[in-house]
């Protein structure tokens, strides 16, 4: 992608522009840029303001692929060059969600009053995960396909929709489990393209399981910070928003460790755990 974008004045238009452009690759074209610029803006001493906006209810989609409730995208072993495919067709639209969800957060809830580093940690956010988009789309056109090649989870943009009105519910939702969840499950990702011996993809889930422990961090940060400001208990509103938006209980095993790294510690998740008492 060669083109360059000029950004608009505030976080919440660039925020907008993005969420309102269907192609994945130009749209994370855009986030790079955007971010770019913010970085210089507030570099120079002149930080992009906040801004307000009003984002659709859901992102812009290219046509392709095709959206398909869970239980009904097709299941593919992952020995076989097929099943790897699917794999990194799978992480590409939990990528591609990921830049939609960052800027949602920002131009959703702009009129809450923040510290500038709420802006900072998301646009860094949505700018790792348009890099880890065009990681993952590379590797997925060095083995043959596409992103849009095949079906896809159609249930990923829920979380969103139903935490459109609760900053503190998408934050506990779509960091601090969806992502985290992505903490527990990259590493058997990464074993079954090293078993394959393929290198330049380990490398790709390499750099971002490395960078999503930041991304979780974020949202256990801001959680812990405005429960803070209302003086409330970070793990009882957390078990109380948790149970309220999202749709099953938490699958084990957990990754602890990066779990711990990233600011969550067992007693948030494990009272919400399949077999636990919730």
């Amino acid at each position: 992608m060669t083109d360059t974008f000029d950004p608009p004045g505030t976080v919440a238009d660039c925020a907008l522009a993005v969420l309102t452009c269907a192609d994945g690759r130009r749209k994370a074209a855009m986030t790079r840029d955007y971010a770019a610029h913010w970085r210089a803006a507030r570099d120079a001493g002149t930080p992009m303001p906040m801004g307000r906006a009003n984002p659709p209810l859901r992102p812009a989609r290219p046509e392709k692929p095709e959206l398909l409730s869970p239980r009904d995208v097709p299941r593919r072993r992952p020995g076989s060059a097929e099943g790897r495919i699917a794999i990194l067709h799978a992480i590409a639209h939990i990528e591609l969600n990921a830049v939609d969800l960052h800027w949602d957060i920002l131009a959703r809830f702009a009129d809450t009053p923040m510290p500038p580093g709420f802006a900072e940690d998301w646009v860094r956010a949505a700018d790792e995960e348009a890099k880890h988009f065009n990681l993952v789309c590379d590797r997925l056109e060095a083995m043959g396909s596409t992103y849009g090649a095949l079906p896809a989870h159609a249930g990923m943009w829920r979380a969103a929709e139903d935490t459109a009105d609760d900053l503190m519910g998408r934050l506990a939702v779509v960091p601090m489990v969806l992502e985290a969840r992505g903490l527990d499950v990259t590493p058997g990702m990464i074993e079954i393209f090293r078993k394959a011996k393929d290198p330049e993809t380990v490398a790709a889930l390499d750099v971002i399981y490395a960078e999503e422990v930041g991304h979780v961090a974020y949202g256990s940060k801001w959680f812990h910070f405005l429960c803070g400001r209302a003086d409330s208990d970070p793990k009882q509103v957390f078990h109380h928003l948790v149970r309220r938006y999202f749709h099953g209980a938490l699958k084990p095993p957990f990754n602890e460790e990066k779990r711990a790294e990233a600011g969550i510690p067992p007693d948030f998740y494990w009272p919400l755990a399949e077999g636990a008492d919730r």
